[in-house]
């Protein structure tokens, strides 16, 4: 049976099921309301710590019902429960929860084991959540107080340096997206390597919905045994993101807000005009006169520091208003955040409104539950064309911005200088985004039986995207055109529906969790259009009223883009999941996930992605009673296998065809469609699976822990495109899974607190993180690769030549580059050929392996401080083992073009005849490893007697406090994403150092 619904049938079915289904548990929840009268029975007795002294306030309930009491503060109870049978389930803060058998007694005393704090954390899982001390998987947590301090666009960089083995590399530009990656990366397609986010639940929520003052927790789910119940989507990961919720009987009003100063935190060294003309002179040459401006009506020759024409000093500012209350019976939510973030780049900016709506209401004594959530988020973003950073470095330093008569100083012809006006590519350049996205979430949660519960989730999600260019007329990039304008508008869709069932049942020692649940989910994408033209009669307008241009005939051009192609992705799973736990001792957990996508080949559109997982808490045995050193000692080993369809095309396994050029007939031009793409129904899933063993522990009364994992991810059936013969095929390549990639790593976390007393206390937490990354293979019997080349970076005389290269027992970002020798006796730079003899016109296959992007080694360091009222945060954070290729610097090593453009303080030590300078070799090969004092905080809170404010704190933190690195461009923290990591190629957007001052204040 094919179970790939029909479109038509897509949403009827399931819907009407889950309606029927939802009825029916909502049926039997009212069913089983009225209580059936018995016989009390009465216990009572005395609730005593493991010193023997009494404890009040403890919970004493009955198992499965709503009776209860609390003990007095001599630790004594009185309870009737329904007979001699019933089981006291008996918990206190801070102490091991117990649950006790009545067996006809009347008289019960209980004595409660003290636990450890960071035990009772609750950690969340897929489908539901657990205490960290039952944790069997690879989960890292990370608390609001813990999360990274800044200006920050996008929560996922909250978690930069705190969790081992993620990560999250971001330059200075404010609308760029964090690189982000878990344990390495294990896919060949470039946006597919990010982790997958839930948010409250709602599987495939973009995260950048969220403002960060609106975060309560963040769970990393990182082995494959806790990520597998997310099946196709988690082979990279998951991270569950969960918001802050309000308590009952609670009105909270906080609001949150800072303003920061961000400043350009390193800039490079270029020559001035003065030192450009000295240099030239040296060498026996000299600027032509149009390149050598003086200010008007004076001698002075110019002096153009262009970097500091295009960049500025922004102000950003963030604003955080909240209300949570609500009583026993409904509690509600509401926040609403706005974030302006300039860039230091004179026109790019990013400015976000965010709103957040939930309520939640129970009914029927508690057994039924039903919420609803909302979130939107408004985004306008403005950027600046890429040559903006490379012509801010390389445009030359001795003509004016603009001329005498308000002109820009432009090469419009582009032989007078080999660069543009970085001013005038801002002024006459737009380039602006404006992003909507929408997220509604219903839940309904119904208690049908004790232990038993049923969960109904249902969302949907909308973005819609509008996009605006404008080149002005006089535009260097849109010369001759009059303006040019493009306008796109797109619009994508989710809707999905989850429906699952819970049992949790308590037999003496023995404890069962099970999970069994359906999920729906489809994305339709790609809804819009978009269209290029040109020939305006006024820049007035920019790209608004497209009908005013006058673009001669075939220059008006629609978008064909995947922004504007209509796509529909459907995904059914069914999966389930057990947890077997013994005594507090021996934890098994296992779980399947069946997983079927309308985006793969006929023949493989559903995949199996089972887990298993065991645990051995040692330091609940007998023997390890008598232990003067552990407090807790755990072992953890699973094994998972999740996929991987992120960044997938719904049609990738299907014919298409396209436009291919263009042709007259009878004089009409028109569009030529041919196939461009050849069907594949063996597409499948990629695969990863992964083996994780870990240790657990904490000593000395709690105040040290850590946990230590090893694990070995192995990727198979990656996705690339295969050449293939068109005696078989339609098209030249094929979309198939061949490749294998390995990672595998260790992973270290020490949590402590040295010095704990009444006013003054210091908590400190390091993580450090090793992966190995490697291509395990390239070819099959059937499809066969020698090497994917990478990272062409053109250049004078470089544009066929490949900076890295994808090769089978290298890892991804291995670098490919020229050997340098040194100079010659003419002072000419000279390289290895592959014959080992040496030459000064190296070509492309005298290429050599010279080490790669990927660190040995990540980490981070945590210090907080706290003394009275006052509190002091410093975080370090770095990397080491790893290369930076320097384009930058290679690119603007051009001393025989310095008459045309600036060259690098460092370039003075060339000879000027070196034709070769600028060659991309690994002589511009730098080791990237750096020490970074990421964040320092401090802060006091007021001491307030208040009935109307209950905390008042201001804080200052500076970010990017300082760097230590032998790397010597703009900044060491390169992007380690995609195919092409580690490559610093004259388009950084400069890195920032924010100074902030920040107000928290709950009412």
């Amino acid at each position: 049976m094919n179970k790939i619904y029909y479109r038509r049938f897509s949403l009827r079915f399931p819907v009407k099921l889950l309606t029927a289904s939802l009825c029916w548990v909502v049926c039997l929840c009212i069913a089983f309301l009225p209580a059936v009268a018995q016989d009390k029975f009465r216990v009572q007795g005395r609730i005593t710590d493991d010193k023997n002294q009494p404890l009040p306030g403890v919970s004493i309930s009955e198992a499965g019902t709503r009776n209860g009491v609390v003990s007095d503060v001599e630790g004594n109870y009185r309870l009737e429960v329904t007979n001699g049978n019933s089981t006291l389930h008996i918990a206190f803060v801070g102490y091991e929860s117990k649950d006790v058998n009545v067996n006809g007694v009347h008289s019960l005393h209980v004595s409660l084991q003290a636990q450890l704090k960071q035990l009772n954390d609750v950690v969340i899982t897929g489908y539901g959540k657990t205490s960290k001390k039952n944790v069997i998987g690879a989960i890292s947590s990370v608390s609001s107080g813990e999360f990274t301090q800044g200006v920050i666009a996008s929560p996922s960089m909250l978690l930069q340096g705190k969790v081992p083995g993620l990560t999250i590399t971001k330059s200075g530009n404010p609308n760029q997206n964090p690189s982000v990656i878990l344990r390495g990366p294990s896919t060949l397609r470039s946006g597919a390597q990010e982790p997958f986010y839930v948010i409250d639940g709602v599987p495939g929520a973009p995260i950048d919905m969220v403002a960060p003052d609106d975060i309560a927790s963040i769970d990393v789910l990182k082995d494959g045994a806790s990520t597998a119940i997310y099946g196709a989507r988690a082979a990279n990961g998951v991270i569950m993101v969960t918001t802050r919720r309000p308590k009952a009987d609670q009105l909270r009003i906080a609001y949150n807000a800072y303003v920061g100063l961000e400043k350009v935190s390193k800039r490079l060294e270029v020559l001035t005009g003065d030192e450009l003309r000295k240099y030239l002179a040296d060498n026996g040459q000299a600027l032509a006169a149009v390149n050598n401006n003086v200010y008007p009506g004076t001698t002075t020759p110019v002096n153009t520091d262009w970097q500091k024409e295009v960049q500025r000093d922004a102000v950003s500012h963030n604003h955080n208003l909240s209300l949570m209350g609500g009583s026993k019976s409904t509690t509600y939510g509401f926040s609403v955040n706005y974030l302006d973030n300039p860039g230091i780049i004179e026109g790019s900016s990013l400015k976000r409104m965010g709103l957040r709506a939930n309520i939640d209401q129970r009914a029927f004594n508690d057994r039924l539950r039903l919420g609803v959530n909302i979130f939107n988020s408004s985004t306008t973003q403005n950027n600046v064309p890429d040559a903006v950073l490379s012509n801010m470095l390389n445009y030359l330093p001795t003509v004016l911005v603009k001329q005498p008569d308000g002109s820009f100083t432009e090469d419009y012809a582009g032989n007078i200088r080999g660069s543009n006006n970085p001013v005038a590519l801002i002024a006459n350049n737009s380039d602006e985004t404006k992003i909507n996205k929408f997220l509604g979430n219903g839940l309904a949660e119904v208690k049908i039986l004790p232990g038993l519960t049923y969960t109904l989730s249902l969302s949907t999600q909308r973005e819609q995207v509008t996009r605006n260019v404008y080149y002005n007329s006089l535009s260097v990039l849109a010369k001759g055109l009059n303006g040019k304008a493009t306008r796109l508008a797109w619009t994508n869709t989710r809707n999905i529906i989850e429906s699952y069932f819970n049992y949790d049942k308590t037999v003496g020692k023995h404890n069962f969790k099970v999970l069994a649940g359906y999920s729906w989910q489809e994305d339709h994408n790609g809804d819009g259009f978009g269209v290029s033209t040109q020939g305006f009669g006024s820049d007035a307008l920019s790209w608004n009223n497209l009908s005013l241009s006058n673009p001669p005939p075939g220059t008006v051009v629609f978008d064909n883009s995947a922004t504007s192609t209509l796509t529909t992705l459907r995904l059914i799973s069914y999966y389930g999941r057990i947890n077997y736990q013994y005594a507090d001792k021996y934890y098994f957990q296992a779980s399947l996930r069946n997983d079927g996508s309308s985006a793969f080949g006929k023949n493989n559109r559903w995949g199996y992605f089972p887990a298993v997982s065991a645990g051995w808490r040692i330091s609940q045995e007998p023997f390890m009673k008598k232990n003067d050193l552990f407090d807790d000692l755990k072992l953890r080993v699973s094994y998972g296998v999740s996929g991987n369809s992120l960044g997938f095309d719904p049609l990738a396994a299907q014919l298409q065809y396209s436009n291919t050029g263009r042709y007259y007939d009878n004089g009409n031009l028109i569009n030529a469609i041919a196939p461009v793409q050849n069907p594949n129904p063996d597409l499948k899933w990629e695969r990863t699976a992964m083996f994780n063993a870990g240790i657990d522990f904490a000593i000395f009364k709690g105040r040290l822990s850590g946990a230590v994992d090893y694990y070995d991810k192995q990727t198979s059936d990656l996705i690339w495109n295969y050449p293939v013969s068109t005696t078989q095929y339609i098209t030249t390549t094929l979309l198939a899974n061949v490749g294998k990639v390995s990672n595998k790593g260790v992973e270290v976390v020490l949590n402590a607190e040295p010095v704990s007393n009444k006013n003054f206390s210091w908590k400190t937490s390091v993580n450090v993180s090793h992966n190995t990354n490697s291509i395990s293979a390239l070819s099959s019997g059937r499809f066969t690769l020698k090497d994917i080349p990478t990272a062409i970076l053109g250049g004078k005389g470089q544009s066929g030549n490949w900076s890295q290269k994808i090769l089978e027992g290298q890892p991804i970002g291995t670098f490919t580059l020229f050997h340098y020798l040194g100079k010659d006796k003419d002072g000419v730079s000279t390289y290895q050929k592959a014959d080992g003899t040496v030459t000064t016109s190296p070509s492309i296959g005298d290429l050599m392996q010279a080490g790669n992007a990927q660190p040995s080694i990540n980490y981070g360091w945590s210090n907080t401080f706290t003394y009275k009222g006052f509190d002091l945060n410093i975080f370090i954070r770095g990397v080491s083992g790893n290369k930076i290729l320097n384009a930058t610097t290679a690119a603007l090593n051009t001393p025989t073009d310095a008459k045309m453009t600036n060259i690098l303080k460092f370039t003075t030590g060339e000879s000027y005849n070196d034709k070769n300078s600028f060659l991309i070799s690994d002589r511009f090969l730098e080791n990237g490893s750096y020490l970074r004092l990421d964040n320092l905080t401090l802060g006091y809170t007021f001491k307030i007697k208040s009935n109307y404010i209950s905390k008042l704190r201001i804080y200052g933190n500076v970010n990017n406090v300082f760097t230590i690195t032998d790397y010597t461009g703009i900044d060491p923290e390169i992007d380690l994403g995609g195919l092409t990591p580690g490559i610093d190629a004259r388009n950084y957007y400069p890195k920032t150092r924010s100074f902030i001052f920040g107000l928290n204040a709950i009412f």
